[in-house]
């Protein structure tokens, strides 16, 4: 039965089940952002440690593939190395695990923080919706908004 699930379980899979697995809580987000849904399930640890194993099994397949870990760390010195490390399935589905996880917290916290300075849901559906697709242009377009309705320019709090 492992084996079966194992075999399931392919990086396209994977890559899909991951595209798939995160609309329901950018849903929530976006539409039902003070629901408790939202506050115990989305806002929570929950969905993270759904994409943490993700990102542990996609670990451990390339692990028993034989993936060659020392190498990701010639992704900082160019443009080239970074290409050759996206080639490999395995690492471009890693990064795009790191990628989504990343978005789907700033989005949690940008409705926390929102919630705080009493923003109206519908205004902060458009900052959610572009740190859905592209993640910092969103949490700019947050950040100005937030200016607006917390009369304040802070950086820390």
């Amino acid at each position: 039965m492992i084996e079966q699930i194992y075999n399931y379980f392919t990086i396209d899979v994977l890559y899909m089940w991951i595209n798939l697995g995160v609309i329901p809580f950018w849903f929530i987000l976006i539409v039902f952002p003070q629901s408790h849904l939202s506050r115990y399930v989305v806002t929570t640890i929950f969905p993270f440690l759904l994409l943490s194993g993700v990102y542990i099994y996609i670990l451990y397949r390339s692990f028993i593939v034989g993936y060659d870990f020392d190498a990701n760390f010639s992704l900082y010195l160019g443009l080239v190395e970074l290409s050759r490390l996206f080639e490999d399935n395995l690492y471009l589905t890693l990064f795009w695990t790191h990628f989504v996880a990343i978005n789907l917290f700033i989005g949690g916290w940008m409705v926390k923080d929102s919630q705080k300075y009493y923003i109206n849901k519908v205004l902060m559906s458009v900052p959610l919706i572009i740190t859905y697709l592209i993640g910092p242009i969103g949490l700019f377009i947050y950040w100005i908004i937030r200016i607006f309705y917390a009369k304040k320019l802070n950086l820390y709090e």
